[in-house]
């Protein structure tokens, strides 16, 4: 067994890949908040193959943990000199594992603030990168203010040279970059959010602002936020994967992570003190992210939610289980074809149907193991920036709902808290008191859920809507989730 590290890494025999390049000559250039298994699958990885090819070696990534939960994550990689093994899993059963080497150092940030505020202050980075899950940009699901009234917020709006927030300690050293005569560097987001750098430039803006009115002015003209569409099915690392590699391949890693085949990111090229050639190791850098990012939100985010509540409630447990069978192959192919679709523009180079298909493949691969818990979770963050906005758009254009509808009314009888076997579910979500009160009353009073305008806004208004949400949650009650999708599937969208 070798132990993942500086001094054992060049010991590592064939099939594994390691850093073609001397780490000792990586220098910081980019300071990443939010290291999860996704930035370590995707901006890491590519980072590290540009590296490979002699490149961007003074794009070294130092990551920064804000929860206090990331402090597991720090003492791991540090033990590991922040190197760690990436391990595609192809549907075949091939493991491609790669040893990952442009992560230079990670900061706990509730234990030294100030570090942290420092490293972003250095002239040397010129981005700072997040995945802070689309809950960490703290706006209102419905009107999309920054909600001011967050306590953490609150903190560091009374205390700004000592924050805890993402948006505080971004923001104190763009402070101290100006007071120092830096320039600014560029935040760029790599979240599952529509036009996520135009919301991080809000929401950055709109603390900045409370802050200080000036202050907000200036943080709006002169940093740079560009938009981004990431994509690459990663699920959360189990020990069950920390033990394959090992047996595997010898690696002793506390942790790896695991990921598909497929990767994809979309670019906008807007990065005033430069960026990494990242183009040369695959990256699609375009002028317009947002044709992309819709097809991606709205056709493999949401599809994740039509398969995951329906999948669990039926008794499946993982993904790819979903998705090898034909019921919930034609459901999703449905909503995809005929809801989620007809709200997009034309996607550059790209054919939808050959999209569509190769969704289903990906989300059927049984060695990813993705686990409907995960695809469950914070569920209030994910369908109203995913799904909602497919339902209004065809409800404002005559479209059909009631595929849409219906997912709806999965999540609601989801949230009830007990499958279909009478046995409790874990509901994982930032409101999950206020869900499983509200969901206690779908058998009395079916529209209680969607009558939640802080999540649905005024979708209960529409009769369309409200008809076909009634229909399949009664449906769900009265016949179970299987029963449910053969008549939705048999009818084309109707019960």
């Amino acid at each position: 067994m070798t132990q993942l590290n500086n001094h054992n890494v060049g010991k590592l025999g064939s099939p594994i890949g390691t850093p073609l390049y001397d780490r000792s000559t990586v220098t910081p250039g980019i300071v990443h908040i939010g290291v999860g298994g996704f930035h370590r699958a995707h901006q890491a990885m590519y980072l590290d193959a540009l590296m490979n090819q002699g490149l961007a070696l003074d794009w070294g990534v130092v990551g920064v943990g804000v929860m206090p939960g990331d402090k597991r994550m720090q003492q791991a990689l540090a033990a590991q000199d922040h190197l760690y093994t990436l391990v595609v899993k192809h549907p075949d059963g091939e493991y491609a594992p790669r040893v990952i080497g442009s992560m230079v150092d990670y900061l706990f940030a509730p234990e030294d603030s100030e570090a942290v505020i420092e490293q972003m202050a250095d002239p040397a980075i010129r981005i700072v990168s997040l995945t802070v899950t689309e809950g960490g940009y703290n706006f209102h699901p419905v009107t999309g203010e920054f909600n001011l009234e967050n306590p953490q917020v609150c903190d560091d709006l009374a205390h700004p040279e000592k924050p805890s927030t993402s948006f505080g300690l971004v923001v104190e050293a763009l402070v101290r970059r100006r007071e120092r005569g830096i320039a600014p560097f560029t935040v760029m987001s790599c979240d599952n959010i529509q036009g996520n750098g135009d919301v991080a430039k809000r929401m950055f803006t709109a603390y900045a602002r409370a802050r200080d009115s000036q202050l907000g002015e200036w943080l709006a003209a002169e940093v740079a936020f560009p938009n981004a569409m990431v994509d690459r099915i990663t699920p959360v690392t189990a020990q069950a994967d920390i033990d394959e590699l090992a047996h595997r391949f010898g690696i002793e890693d506390a942790w790896p992570v695991v990921c598909e085949p497929f990767t994809q990111w979309v670019l906008e090229d807007h990065f005033p003190l430069g960026r990494p050639p990242v183009e040369q190791a695959g990256v699609q850098v375009v002028e317009d992210v947002e044709p992309y990012e819709l097809m991606k939100l709205r056709l493999l985010n949401a599809s994740h939610q039509a398969l995951t509540y329906f999948g669990y409630l039926a008794g499946y447990r993982y993904a790819h289980e979903v998705c090898q069978d034909p019921l919930f192959v034609d459901f999703l192919l449905g909503y995809m074809r005929e809801e989620g679709s007809p709200t997009l523009a034309p996607v550059p180079g790209v054919d939808l149907e050959t999209y569509r298909l190769t969704l289903i493949e990906r989300f059927a691969n049984p060695e990813i193991k993705d686990t409907l818990a995960r695809l469950c979770a914070e569920s209030s963050d994910r369908i109203p920036k995913w799904l909602v906005p497919v339902i209004h758009h065809q409800l404002a254009h005559g479209g059909e709902v009631k595929r849409s509808a219906a997912v709806v009314a999965s999540w609601a009888r989801y949230a009830e808290g007990i499958d279909e076997q009478g046995a409790p579910i874990e509901i994982v979500d930032r409101l999950k008191d206020t869900l499983t009160a509200i969901a206690a009353e779908n058998r009395t009073r079916p529209s209680a859920f969607i009558d939640n305008r802080e999540l649905f806004g005024d979708l209960a208004d529409h009769p369309r809507f409200h008809e076909a949400y009634v229909q399949t949650l009664n449906s769900l009650h009265k016949l179970g989730a299987r029963v449910t999708l053969q008549a939705l599937v048999a009818s084309k969208g109707t019960l």
